[in-house]
C-alpha cells in the first residue's frame, strides 16, 4: 500500500481497525480527530473500562501506524482543510452515521466533488439500507447478539446468553473485512478508472460469521442450533476433555475410524479399539455417551503435559484450550511473528497482534498509535500552510 493515502474520519474500533491495517500494509493514514475531545476511545481510561496507567491498548489496537491531526470539521476553516486533504487522498474512510455525514458535509457527493476518483468506504452497525440505517451499535450487541452467535454458543443450563469472547472481537474481524474491500476497490479503480463506494456493517459481519448456522436454519427450519454438553457429544472425537490438573484439550478428529484405534491405544486402553460398541464410526455414534465417558476417564487420569505429549505424537487434529496469557508464549505464535513488540509514545513496551496476513513471509509494519493531534503541524505543512497560518488556526480552535 505504499503511496496510498487514506483519510480517516472515524472513531472507536470497528472502522479505525481498517485504517490501522492499511497503515500496517504501508498506506499513509491520516486520522482526523476533534481538537478538544479526540477519538472517544481515548477516554476509556477515565471511564474505568481499562486500567489507569500503562499502555492504552484499546487506542493502540485500531490506530497503529497512523498520523493524527486535530481538526474541527464543523468549522468552515476546518472543513476546508478536510476537503483539501480529501482531494489528495485515495480513500475516504468513515463510520459516521448518515445524518452526521450530511450535517458535516462529508457524504459521498461532498467528498467526490473535490476528488471524483476517491474510494469512499463506510462502516456501520446495521448497513446502509433499512429502518435502522441511521442507528449506531457495537459489536457485542449488533455483531454478537443480533447475528445469533450469542444464542448458539450459550449453554441452556447457564440461564443467560454469554457475551463475546473479548473486547472488540467483532470489531477487529469487521475491520479486516473493510480493509480487504478497500483493497479490492483500489484494484478495480486501477484497472477501470472507476471509484467505488465500499460498505461494511457489524450486522453483515455477524451474519457472515454465522453463515453455516443460518444456512442450516434456512435449509431445515431449525429454530435453535443444537448444542451439547461435553458428556453428550454426538461424536466423541469432536469434543473437549478435562485433564487431571484442570486444563482442557479440544479434539477435532473428524476421521474417527482412522484416529480412534491409535488414540485409545496411546492412552493405554488398546482393548477399546476392538470393543464392539466402538468398532466403527456408526457404532461409536450409537454409543456416543459411552465412548465419550471412556475418553473422559482416560484424559482425566493424566496431566495436561502428559496428554499434550500423547496428542502431539500425531494422534490426530487437536489443540490445547489456552488462556490469552498462554497464547503470548505459544511457540507457533512466536515462530510466525503473530505478536509484535512495540513501544508506545512514552516508551512503554507492549505487544500487538499484526493483521493476520503475511506477504512474502513477512507481516506488515506494526507501529504505535499516534498521540491526539500529534501530526497536525506536519500534515498541514504538507498542504502548504506556513507556521504563521497554522498558529492562526490553532488560536481560532479549528486545529489542535
Amino acid at each position: 500500500m505504499n503511496g496510498i493515502r487514506v483519510l480517516e474520519v472515524a472513531s472507536w474500533t470497528y472502522v479505525p481497525v481498517a485504517g490501522g491495517i492499511l497503515a500496517e500494509w504501508g498506506a499513509d493514514v491520516i486520522k482526523v480527530e476533534h481538537p478538544d475531545t479526540g477519538d472517544p476511545q481515548r477516554g476509556l481510561v477515565t471511564s474505568g473500562l481499562v486500567p489507569l496507567g500503562g499502555v492504552a491498548h484499546m487506542v493502540e489496537l485500531p490506530n497503529r501506524g497512523k498520523r493524527s491531526i486535530g481538526l474541527d470539521i464543523k468549522s468552515e476553516e476546518g472543513h476546508e482543510l478536510l476537503l483539501r486533504l480529501a482531494a489528495r487522498a485515495d480513500v475516504f474512510l468513515t463510520n459516521f452515521l448518515p445524518a452526521q455525514r450530511t450535517k458535516l458535509r462529508i457524504d459521498v457527493d461532498d467528498i467526490r466533488a473535490v476528488n471524483p476518483g476517491i474510494v469512499y468506504a463506510r462502516g456501520s452497525a446495521h448497513g446502509p439500507q433499512g429502518p435502522e440505517a441511521n442507528e449506531g451499535g457495537y459489536d457485542n450487541s449488533t455483531f454478537w447478539a443480533r447475528s445469533g452467535a450469542a444464542d448458539t454458543v450459550s449453554p441452556d443450563e447457564l440461564g443467560y446468553p454469554v457475551t463475546q469472547p473479548g473486547a472488540a472481537f467483532g470489531d477487529v474481524l469487521g475491520g479486516l473485512t473493510i480493509a480487504g474491500g478497500i483493497s479490492a476497490a483500489l484494484l478495480h479503480r486501477e484497472r477501470t478508472g472507476e471509484a467505488l463506494t465500499v460498505d461494511g456493517s457489524l450486522l453483515s459481519m455477524g451474519t457472515w460469521a454465522m453463515g453455516a448456522s443460518l444456512a442450516a436454519s434456512a435449509a431445515f427450519g431449525v429454530e435453535r442450533i443444537p448444542r451439547y454438553k461435553p458428556a453428550e457429544a454426538p461424536n466423541s472425537l469432536v469434543n473437549t476433555y478435562a485433564t487431571k490438573d484442570g486444563r482442557f484439550v479440544s479434539l477435532v478428529m473428524l476421521q474417527t475410524d482412522r484416529f480412534w484405534p491409535e488414540l485409545v491405544t496411546a492412552l493405554g486402553r488398546p482393548e477399546l479399539a476392538g470393543d464392539p460398541r466402538f468398532a466403527d464410526h456408526a457404532a461409536r455414534m450409537k454409543h456416543n455417551e459411552e465412548a465419550t465417558a471412556a475418553l473422559a476417564e482416560l484424559f482425566g487420569e493424566r496431566t495436561f503435559e502428559e496428554v499434550s505429549a500423547i496428542l502431539a505424537a500425531g494422534r490426530g487434529p487437536w489443540a490445547p484450550v489456552q488462556r490469552p496469557i498462554d497464547v503470548l508464549s505459544d511457540p507457533q505464535v512466536v515462530a510466525n511473528g503473530y505478536l509484535q513488540d512495540v513501544k508506545d509514545s512514552k516508551g512503554n513496551p507492549f505487544q500487538l497482534v499484526p493483521a493476520p496476513l503475511q506477504f512474502d513471509g513477512e507481516s506488515g509494519d506494526t507501529r504505535r498509535a499516534p498521540e491526539h493531534g500529534e501530526h497536525t503541524d506536519e500534515v498541514l505543512g504538507e498542504l502548504g500552510l506556513d507556521m504563521d497560518r497554522i498558529l492562526e488556526l490553532k488560536i481560532s480552535g479549528s486545529v489542535l
